[in-house]
């Protein structure tokens, strides 16, 4: 496809990167961690880490795993962390010592973490406290040969630390009763590393840097394979796209996505590490009263999120009244974002919600709006510098401009396939080499990808295409609608119908006029035939609301 979306780049962002410049993300990291050593990385529970820091504890941890435990080059550590300031330590110090990344979501299915454990071939793995009695029931099923286990106040001063822990472990009754025999504790592992220095690790592009587990909302997870090459590439993809409206070392992220998914362990963690940004860390992001708190405490230059974030944060108390005058990004991505809540996000906080879309075998990221559009276009914009797409119909072959079809990507940022899973990997590619993405999507003049759905969610009515997202973007403008979803249900008459669940957040809002709505907004076709109010949805880790749960509901 020819890449039209070229002329009509942001004044100031390159069409290719030069990826070649840096022989690993390592390499990526240890040049900020040299740059940036005075600037502050990290902040948590009101601690804080500077770049110089992070390059002294990553290296202790390196060690740690080297000359302790005795890990090799390419063996595999899984980290169960949520955003503490333990975890870019460990993945820094992981990288460092060329251990393979597996991140695993703690708030999983003690079935899900067991697979993954046992599919990675993990040798070790770092937990968090909070989750360790999870850990504990399942490692006997596992390969795991070493458990270290990190406290809430790690890597605090001294005095934040013992209340943090106090707090954690006897007021709030936040951790449960566990028990691993043999354990070590990672205030112990960086002490045991500091003694000797880590052993330079010869990493390249083409070594893996990660085993990313997908969600699974459409089979059984998979460990999707990012080398470093991969990371290396997306990092200097969304930093070239950014870098005409930031400053660097001078930015200041919050991330309340957890870091173990690749949205924001790539667009809050590496991006903003790699320009010596500041990263305050939200370890409990479904606070959404502590989350505001701690927006209105500090002055900050980007944010991210998905779509139900948005939403919440914009339906809690006292997220009107924070200052966001320093605000230069909000990047929304993981799902849809809906108009109404781009719209509704501009009129509160006075900056625009840019869009982006990726998905984990990209690294993530593979396209992005302009930070400079004053508007919410419906778009998830143009493809990144060294991206192509291509859209192409249920034979392979490219659509017209215009013309929905199945939306495929080729570049650097791509993985090169499915751990262990080679007939995974081979039908997931194109003979020419592009990712089949599952999305249904179509190309504008300019370039701009605009995603209809995934194709399996697509409803046919009657013949007629009903996508999911299009039914609740209408649905979501109503008043008194917190959040919505629908999906297509079997139907005698039309082959299948649409069915669409309702959060409220006015009890009078009824089904008369909810109908009512729709009916002067949709075709007659995507009118839902069952409406079903609920009292929650059923979501990702991430918050994403998984449409494939909500029969049981």
């Amino acid at each position: 496809m020819e890449p039209i979306w070229l002329h009509h780049y942001p004044e100031g962002v390159p069409q290719r990167i030069e990826s070649d410049r840096y022989a690993s993300l390592v390499d990526v990291l240890e040049r900020s961690m040299v740059a940036h050593r005075d600037n502050v990385a990290f902040e948590s529970l009101g601690g804080r880490l500077h770049y110089g820091d992070v390059d002294r504890l990553s290296q202790h941890f390196a060690s740690y795993l080297q000359n302790i435990l005795g890990l090799a080059k390419g063996d595999r550590l899984a980290l169960m962390m949520p955003n503490l300031l333990t975890y870019p330590v460990a993945i820094i110090g992981a990288l460092r010592a060329g251990m393979v990344v597996v991140n695993i979501n703690p708030q999983s299915a003690q079935r899900e973490i067991a697979e993954q454990l046992r599919d990675s071939g993990s040798r070790a793995i770092l937990v968090a406290e909070p989750y360790a009695h999870k850990l504990a029931q399942v490692l006997p099923e596992t390969a795991v040969e070493r458990t270290i286990v990190s406290t809430v106040g790690d890597l605090q001063p001294t005095a934040r630390r013992l209340a943090l822990n106090a707090r954690a472990r006897h007021l709030r009754r936040a951790i449960p009763s566990w028990k691993i025999p043999g354990h070590l504790a990672f205030a112990d592992a960086l002490a045991r590393g500091e003694r000797q220095p880590a052993n330079r690790c010869v990493l390249t592009q083409r070594d893996l840097a990660f085993l990313q587990y997908t969600g699974g909302t459409t089979g059984e997870p998979r460990g999707v394979m990012l080398s470093h090459g991969n990371m290396v590439a997306n990092v200097l993809q969304c930093r070239a796209w950014i870098m005409p409206w930031i400053e660097e070392g001078r930015e200041r992220i919050i991330t309340a996505l957890p870091i173990h998914h690749a949205f924001a362990l790539t667009a809050n963690f590496l991006v903003f590490f790699a320009i010596g940004g500041t990263n305050l860390l939200i370890a409990n992001p479904r606070d959404f009263t502590g989350l505001v708190r701690a927006m209105a405490r500090t002055s900050f230059t980007a944010f991210t999120g998905v779509n139900t974030l948005f939403n919440r944060l914009l339906n809690t108390p006292g997220f009107g009244e924070i200052d966001f005058s320093a605000l230069k990004v909000t990047l929304g991505g993981g799902s849809a974002v809906q108009a109404a809540v781009a719209e509704r996000w501009r009129a509160v906080t006075g900056k625009p919600l840019t869009e982006a879309y990726g998905l984990t075998e990209a690294a993530p990221a593979v396209s992005m709006n302009p930070l400079s559009d004053p508007e919410y276009n419906g778009t998830v914009g143009m493809p990144l510098p060294a991206t192509e797409i291509s859209v192409r119909d249920e034979s392979g072959a490219e659509v017209p401009t215009g013309t929905a079809g199945e939306l495929c990507v080729r570049g650097p940022q791509v993985t090169p396939g499915y751990w262990r899973q080679e007939a995974a990997t081979r039908a997931a590619f194109t003979r020419d080499g592009f990712l089949r993405t599952g999305d249904i999507a179509r190309l504008d003049e300019r370039g701009c990808i605009t995603l209809l759905e995934r194709r399996q969610d697509v409803i046919i009515v009657s013949g007629f295409n009903v996508y999911p997202s299009e039914v609740e973007a209408v649905v979501a403008g109503c008043d008194g609608v917190l959040e919505c979803a629908c999906m297509g249900v079997p139907d005698s008459d039309t082959g299948e119908a649409v069915k669409l669940f309702v959060v409220r957040t006015d009890e009078s809002l009824d089904e008369p006029r909810l109908r009512a709505y729709c009916a002067e907004r949709l075709s007659r076709y995507k009118l839902p035939r069952d409406i079903v109010f609920v009292e929650e949805m059923p979501k990702s880790h991430v918050g994403k609301i998984l449409r494939r749960a909500l029969p049981a509901r």
